[in-house]
């Protein structure tokens, strides 16, 4: 009786033997740190630096708020990039609702914000479009051709309306009355020319002499 008691006493502090190592580690302060900063400063004293990358570790899991200089603390969320004001190191539950309910808030206003960004380059990608319709609609000024045609026609006369002229100008040379000046000049004006060229000696005549 007495060497099984005394069997389970030992069994008893080999376990607090083994299991106080850990115990000890995971409470490397001497006294509980309150906040952030004081427990930063309780890690820069780790002997090793592996030893003090562990405990700022710590330190970081443990408290979620920063000191302010002008006194409280501050809570950076960075899902929204931003800083909420908090009464002690750490968020109260009715302070991290509300931080929830601002990130509730944001996501929205990042929705609406893609959306609206969104419809704005299709707008403008409908405009683009359509201006371009627009533009490829638009005809390009051509000559008529009945136009040219007409236009031609006025401008120049006719194979008929020539022959005409020439009959009528022969029916008035005929017509002409005999004794008038101006049907007698042009036969008296071509005896003229004949009369000179009677008189007067030919070029290679006059190199000649």
């Amino acid at each position: 009786m007495a060497s099984r008691t005394s069997t389970l006493l030992m069994a008893t502090f080999a376990a607090c033997v083994v299991l106080t190592p850990p115990c000890a580690q995971a409470q490397w302060w001497s006294s509980k740190p309150a906040d952030f900063e004081s427990c930063a400063d309780t890690a820069e004293k780790a002997s090793t630096k592996e030893e003090k990358t562990s405990r700022l570790g710590d330190c970081h899991s443990k408290f979620a708020g920063r000191r302010k200089p002008g006194g409280g603390y501050t809570y950076f969320d960075f899902m929204q990039n931003r800083h909420f004001d908090i009464a002690g190191p750490n968020p109260t539950p009715e302070e991290q609702k509300k931080i929830d309910e601002e990130y509730i808030a944001y996501l929205e206003q990042e929705r609406r914000s893609t959306i609206a960004a969104a419809f704005t380059a299709r707008q403008r990608q409908v405009q683009q479009v359509s201006l371009k319709s627009e533009v490829e609609k638009v005809p390009v000024p051509r000559g008529n051709p009945a136009r040219q045609h007409q236009a031609a026609a006025t401008s120049e006369p006719r194979s008929g309306e020539v022959r005409s002229g020439e009959v009528r100008s022969r029916t008035r040379a005929t017509n002409c009355a005999r004794d008038s000046f101006s049907c007698e000049w042009p036969r008296l004006s071509e005896g003229i020319k004949d009369i000179k060229k009677l008189f007067s000696p030919s070029p290679s005549k006059a190199k000649r002499s």
